[in-house]
């Protein structure tokens, strides 16, 4: 009688357990903010979360009955897939950003961590709606373009206020040069003019000193110091590893021709994050990346060799228009026209030139010359 009420008492508790366990991660997923999803290898929605009702302004029923892909934004739809490819293979995704369409038709930005059960052939994935940073990153752009050709219109300006009063100074001096003082009687006329004279190459000389300042003074602000293009590089791939690790990205990296170069640091990390990342969101569909990153001198030029094997671009149509600002010649969904504009002015505001080679879907080769 004694054993028996034991097994009642163990049974009763171990029911009460599971209740309870039941209970506490039917709460969590319901109640959390973040959106909550099991998906299955075949596409579908399994199980998801209010959160992800409410966001997407369809009932559980909508989203169960359509796959998933109906769902996604048609621009970032081939990377979707090719992402989730790599998850049925057992990779996990960490970080990965992607657009939604809901049922009134706003488009909403969402960051995806995703962990594949291969054994139940199901996916556990939760998103955070990042819509709004999304939203103040646009808006941050473009002020920091438009604070940009503020500085780079007040730059010329200046220069060229500088250099045109030089000229009609110098004009003011010859004058004062072709004059003849001795034919002049009047002594407080000649007083006059040695002052005006004096006045004018004074002001001269303080023309030439203004450019001299702001020359110096737009050097300084791209700090120029000798640098190792492995470090960067290094300090570059280290900030996006989660990024290349989920494309599968392959680098070949050859900096035994040149191991260094006098240049800004700030400016070269810029011009290897700007490169490499547009080589993975512009790779093709099923064909993994692959990044050749190395240097070479070409007739006495230091140079530095960045292409790859993605989508290309069709040279006739795009030609000098590809590092313009705000240029795109894709549907990319991460494609804001921003960072070869960048990549340019960085090469170009210390001397030096860049070059595109490609062909569609053959690749492409940037050629950055350095001011020697």
């Amino acid at each position: 009688m004694r054993v028996r009420k034991m097994m009642t008492s163990v049974s009763t508790k171990t029911s009460k357990t599971n209740f309870e366990t039941k209970a506490t991660f039917e709460d969590f997923f319901n109640l959390s903010p973040d959106l909550l999803c099991i998906s299955g290898f075949d596409g579908y929605f399994k199980k998801i979360n209010p959160a992800v009702c409410n966001l997407l302004e369809y009932t559980e029923e909508e989203l169960k009955a359509k796959p998933i892909n109906h769902f996604v934004y048609q621009d970032d739809l081939n990377t979707t897939l090719m992402v989730r490819k790599s998850i049925k293979d057992q990779n996990h995704l960490i970080n990965y950003e992607n657009r939604y369409v809901t049922k009134s038709g706003r488009i909403v930005w969402l960051l995806w961590t995703s962990i594949p059960v291969q054994n139940q052939e199901h996916i556990f994935a939760i998103a955070k709606n990042i819509t709004y940073k999304k939203q103040l990153e646009e808006e941050r752009d473009i002020h920091l373009i438009k604070l940009n050709q503020i500085v780079n219109d007040y730059k010329q300006l200046t220069y060229a206020a500088a250099h045109d009063l030089r000229s009609p100074v110098n004009n003011m001096i010859s004058i004062f040069e072709l004059l003849d003082i001795k034919k002049i009687n009047d002594p407080e006329s000649i007083k006059y003019l040695k002052i005006t004279k004096e006045t004018v190459t004074g002001l001269k000389e303080t023309l030439n000193d203004y450019i001299t300042v702001l020359n110096n003074k737009i050097k300084d602000s791209s700090l120029v110091e000798n640098i190792s293009f492995q470090d960067s590089l290094n300090e570059v791939t280290f900030s996006i590893s989660s990024f290349i690790y989920n494309s599968k990205t392959t680098l070949n990296v050859d900096f035994s021709t040149l191991h260094e170069i006098t240049f800004s640091k700030t400016h070269l990390k810029s011009i290897f994050l700007n490169l490499i990342t547009n080589s993975i969101k512009y790779s093709k569909p099923d064909v993994f990346p692959v990044i050749s990153i190395y240097t070479q001198i070409n007739d006495g030029r230091k140079q530095l060799i960045i292409s790859d094997n993605g989508i290309g671009f069709d040279m006739e149509k795009v030609g000098e228009k590809i590092f313009g600002l705000h240029q795109k010649f894709n549907n990319n969904s991460d494609s804001n026209g921003i960072g070869l504009y960048l990549v340019y002015n960085h090469i170009t505001d210390l001397g030096g030139k860049i070059k595109l080679e490609s062909t569609i879907n053959g690749g492409a080769k940037f050629t950055i010359t350095f001011r020697d």
